[in-house]
C-alpha cells in the first residue's frame, strides 16, 4: 500500500504552523517561521521524514491568503504536491468559528487532506496563474486601486467645500472642469478668510489638490503601462478582439483577461458566471426550492467592477442593451439592479467566448491550454472602436450569444471548476 505524508499548513506572515500524519498515524505539530530559512528546514523535514518512510508522498494544504503563491511554487519545485485551498469554501461550524487557534486551523485542513488523498474527496482548492499571469495583474490592479484613491481625493475635496459652507457659484458649470480645477486654485491661494475660514481649511485643500494632481499624472503612466502590455506577444490578439466589444475598452479588457487567466478552463458559461459571482444564492430546503437570494459576489471584484462600468456604456449606446435592460425592469420597477447585473452577465459570457477564440488563436508562445477547436459563433466584428461609440455597422453582442444560447446540454453541463486539471 502506497504511504502518503499528509500535512495540514497554517501560513502567517512570520509562521508556519503545521499538523503532520504519516499514514493514518496521529498527527504531531511542527512549527516554522515563514522566511526562506525557515521553509528550506520544513522541506528538509519532509525530505528526511519521506525517506524514513519508505520514499512516501508529502501532500500540503494551506489556506490562500494575500501571501500570494511563493510558498506554492516553492513546495512544488521542491517536489511536494500542494493544494491551495479557497478559505470561503471550507465548511466551518459555529463553533469552529468561535474557538479558533492555529493548531486547530491546520488541524482541518490536515483532515481534508487526509479525505482527499484516501477517500479522493474533492478538494475546495482556487485555480493557481503562472508566474506572467501574476506579473501581468500588478500593473493593471495598480491601475485600479490608483483610480480608487482619486475617486477618494474628489470626495475629499467635495466634503471639505461642505464643511465650510462653501458652494460653486453658479456660472462654473462642469464639475472636475478646468474652470473647476481653477477655481479650487484660487481658493486654496486666497488670503481672505470669506471663502475657506482659517488658513487650516485653505492648506488642506492645497493638499488636496496637490494629491489630485499627482494621482492624475500617475493614471496616466499606468494607461501607457496598461495599453503597453496589452500589446505584448502574450495579449496582442486577445485585447484588441474585447476591446471591440460594445462599452469594452483596453482597461476594461485587460482587466477581465488577468483576471480570468486561461480561459479555456471554464467549460461552461454558467462556470463564468458562477466564478464572477454573478449567480443568485440559494437557501432551499424541502418543500421550499425556489428561494433565490442577491447575487454570491464571489470571484473578483476588479472584474465585476469594470463589467459594471461597461454594462452602464451599453445600456446607455447599445439600442437592443437597453430594450433588455428596460423589459426587465418592467418587470419590478424597484430591482432595477437586476438589469444591470443581467446584462453584466451577458457581456461577460461574450467577453469570455470572443477571448477563448482569440487564446486559441495565439501563437505558441502564449501558455494557453490546447483543445479542440470550438464552434463557430458567427463573424467576426467588423468595427474596432475601443468606447461605447461604436459604428451602427459593427456587429451587436446579442447576435453573437445566440448561436452560443443554442449549444447542446451535454456541452453546457460540467461540474463547478475550482482548479485546473
Amino acid at each position: 500500500m502506497e504511504q502518503y505524508i499528509c500535512v495540514g499548513a497554517d501560513v502567517h506572515d512570520r509562521s508556519l504552523v503545521l499538523k503532520l500524519a504519516l499514514g493514518l498515524r496521529s498527527p504531531e505539530t511542527l512549527r516554522f517561521g515563514n522566511t526562506p530559512a525557515g521553509r528550506e528546514r520544513m522541506i528538509r523535514e519532509f525530505r528526511k521524514r519521506s525517506e524514513a518512510a519508505g520514499g512516501a508522498e508529502v501532500v500540503l494544504a494551506y489556506e490562500a491568503s494575500g501571501l500570494g503563491f511563493g510558498l506554492y511554487d516553492q513546495l512544488t519545485e521542491a517536489g511536494v504536491r500542494c493544494h491551495v485551498l479557497a478559505p470561503t469554501r471550507i465548511a466551518r461550524s459555529p463553533r469552529q468559528k468561535r474557538d479558533k487557534t492555529d493548531e486547530r486551523d491546520a488541524e482541518l485542513l490536515l483532515q481534508l487532506v487526509r479525505g482527499h488523498v484516501w477517500a479522493h474527496n474533492d478538494l475546495p482548492t482556487v485555480w493557481i496563474p503562472d508566474s506572467q499571469t501574476r506579473d501581468d495583474r500588478e500593473v493593471v490592479r495598480m491601475r485600479l486601486d490608483t483610480m480608487a484613491k482619486l475617486t477618494r481625493i474628489k470626495t475629499q475635496i467635495r466634503c471639505l467645500l461642505k464643511r465650510n459652507q462653501v458652494r460653486c457659484p453658479e456660472e462654473i458649470r462642469g464639475r472636475w472642469s478646468q474652470e473647476y480645477r481653477a477655481w479650487l486654485k484660487s481658493l486654496s491661494e486666497a488670503q481672505a478668510t470669506i471663502m475657506v475660514p482659517g488658513p487650516g481649511g485653505r492648506s488642506a485643500l492645497a493638499s488636496l489638490l496637490r494629491q489630485l494632481a499627482a494621482l492624475e499624472a500617475e493614471i496616466v503612466e499606468l494607461n501607457q503601462a496598461v495599453t503597453a502590455l496589452s500589446r505584448t506577444p502574450r495579449y496582442a490578439r486577445t485585447a484588441p478582439t474585447l476591446a471591440a466589444l460594445l462599452g469594452v475598452g483596453v482597461l476594461t479588457a485587460m482587466v477581465f483577461l488577468t483576471e480570468m487567466g486561461d480561459l479555456s478552463r471554464f467549460r461552461n458559461r454558467r462556470q463564468v458566471a458562477s466564478y464572477l459571482g454573478l449567480v443568485p444564492s440559494k437557501a432551499e430546503s424541502g418543500e421550499t426550492d425556489d428561494r433565490k437570494g442577491h447575487i454570491t459576489r464571489q470571484g473578483p471584484g476588479r472584474v465585476r467592477k469594470v463589467l459594471c462600468q461597461a454594462s452602464w456604456a451599453r445600456v446607455s449606446h447599445d439600442p437592443q442593451a437597453a430594450a433588455r435592460y428596460r423589459r426587465i425592469v418592467a418587470k419590478n420597477p424597484k430591482h432595477k439592479k437586476i438589469a444591470l447585473v443581467a446584462d453584466m452577465r451577458h457581456l461577460a459570457v461574450v467577453m469570455w467566448h470572443r477571448g477563448q477564440e482569440a487564446q486559441q488563436e495565439a501563437p505558441p508562445s502564449v501558455p494557453a491550454r490546447r483543445r479542440k477547436a470550438p464552434v463557430p459563433h458567427g463573424p467576426a466584428p467588423s468595427g474596432r472602436s475601443t468606447g461605447p461609440h461604436r459604428s451602427a455597422a459593427a456587429a451587436s453582442s446579442d447576435e453573437l450569444l445566440g448561436p452560443i444560447l443554442g449549444r447542446r446540454r451535454s456541452e453546457r453541463r460540467g461540474p463547478a471548476l475550482v482548479s485546473p486539471r
